[in-house]
């Protein structure tokens, strides 16, 4: 598979091209040290040619963690997260790579975060590797404890929150909220994004799901498609590191405290809920619900977004079906009022 090239920005707004991908026998990336695409392109095969002069060792014990992570997305597996476990593992051997030697590794990683962070972002990915490459027999299996943490019911984004933080935010977060509130992709399919992927005219986005590797065709409602189209075009609609663009937030967050006191932070994913619980409000059916939003798995979907309507009030309704007196005439409906 050809060594693909992506832009990475500096701080005054240029980039360089850089390159990443997997060879016989190792997963590279780097800079190709120029903003030229076609010189960078004649770079990365140049280095992907000397790249692939090697091979896979043959007996276990001397698989390297990249030369796993190479077999792994060889085989279709998801690259998330991947780029900062191999920058941390660089060359050691997968055997050397013990269940409690990952657990530190994603507190070293992510210091400070929660559990979950450590279990999705750093224990499952690097489990994963490891344990495709040893159903092909190259190394042992590995088992690695979870990290206990609360779960919590996340809340969601709702209408009055979105217009409220637009109100104070920078264009480019704008866009990012309105894009993940409308049509529930995540903020790693955000990030993937490239202009060519939205349609203006026929107002649809692609969105390629970042946990089963699917596509889905989004519809754009016209306040996202105004949100888009304020954004420059000489790069991707939401290029920067999710470092970066969590920091953005937060900015524009802390904006808006300060201008609406009381108002609440909530996170990339609360966009997410947000767009199922508005859907489950507005009577639309889990299934529809579902899939408008790229949920595979309707009863998942059901069971994790059900609490957009756990609300005690809604009970007041319950005698508020269709009834003989909502299509009673108008005459019946004097004579009962007369009668009250």
């Amino acid at each position: 598979m050809p060594f693909k090239l992506f832009k990475r920005f500096k701080r005054d707004g240029s980039f360089i091209w850089h390159y990443r991908g997997a060879t016989t026998d190792d997963y590279l990336r780097g800079s190709t040290g120029t903003a030229d695409r076609r010189k960078a392109a004649r770079i990365a095969a140049s280095i992907e040619t000397r790249a692939n002069e090697g091979g896979l060792p043959a007996g276990k014990g001397t698989l390297t963690f990249p030369q796993a992570v190479t077999l792994y997305l060889k085989a279709g597996k998801p690259d998330d997260y991947l780029d900062k476990i191999l920058d941390y593992w660089k060359n050691t051997k997968v055997k050397s790579i013990k269940a409690g030697a990952i657990r530190q590794s994603a507190i070293e990683m992510y210091p400070g975060c929660s559990g979950a962070t450590w279990n999705r972002q750093v224990i499952t990915p690097t489990q994963a590797v490891i344990n495709h490459c040893a159903e092909l027999e190259h190394c042992a299996p590995v088992r690695v404890k979870r990290f206990k943490f609360e779960r919590k019911v996340k809340k969601p984004v709702t209408v009055e929150w979105l217009d409220t933080f637009c109100a104070h935010a920078r264009p480019f977060n704008v866009a990012l909220v309105t894009l993940m509130f409308a049509t529930a992709c995540r903020i790693n399919e955000a990030m993937r994004l490239e202009w060519k992927d939205i349609d203006f005219q026929q107002r649809t986005i692609l969105i390629r799901d970042s946990k089963t590797k699917q596509e889905r065709v989004a519809h754009m409602p016209a306040r996202l498609l105004v949100a888009l189209a304020n954004l420059p075009r000489d790069r991707k609609p939401f290029y920067p590191p999710e470092t970066t663009l969590r920091r953005l937030w937060d900015e524009d967050v802390a904006k808006t405290v300060e201008a609406m006191p009381g108002f609440e932070r909530l996170t990339f994913h609360s966009c997410r809920h947000g767009f199922a619980t508005k859907m489950l409000r507005d009577g639309v059916d889990p299934k529809t619900a579902a899939g408008l939003g790229g949920w595979k798995d309707v009863a998942l979907f059901f069971n994790t977004y059900a609490h957009a309507m756990k609300e005690a009030q809604l009970t007041e309704q319950i005698f508020s079906t269709p009834t003989a007196r909502d299509e009673a005439s108008p005459e019946q409906k004097q004579e009962v009022r007369k009668e009250k």
